[in-house]
């Protein structure tokens, strides 16, 4: 299972501990994470395994929206801050409406997160 860890600048230590918190479930053998650069970044520093593709703002977006069409990633956690602009919000929305289509779980938020994570 591939899981792609997304957070925007004012979501990333609460992402790392999230992650944390759930360090048990994320780090079994059958599970992949995969993430946005930074984020990325941030959570390999927090002592978790995950492949960084590129920051969201470059493009890291559309490559996980990319997977999540070609049908490799099973389950995004994006948690996104909603009160601040994002000059990649294109690729956001490609994102989101690509999980839809391919009916792949997507949590905005650290409850939805939760409740995904207990599900596997």
């Amino acid at each position: 299972m591939e899981i792609a860890i997304i957070a925007h600048d004012g979501k990333k230590a609460e992402m790392v501990q999230f992650l944390n918190q759930h360090s048990d479930i994320l780090q079994q053998k059958s599970i992949t994470l995969i993430s946005t650069g930074t984020t990325g970044e941030k959570v390999n520093k927090a002592g978790l395994e995950v492949h960084a593709l590129l920051s969201g703002p470059l493009g890291g977006d559309a490559q996980i929206a990319a997977r999540v069409a070609e049908g490799k990633c099973n389950m995004v956690l994006f948690f996104r801050d909603p009160l601040d602009r994002h000059p990649h919000e294109p690729d956001i929305l490609m994102l989101m409406r690509l999980c839809d289509v391919h009916n792949v779980p997507l949590a905005t938020n650290p409850a939805t997160a939760e409740l995904l994570i207990k599900a596997i």
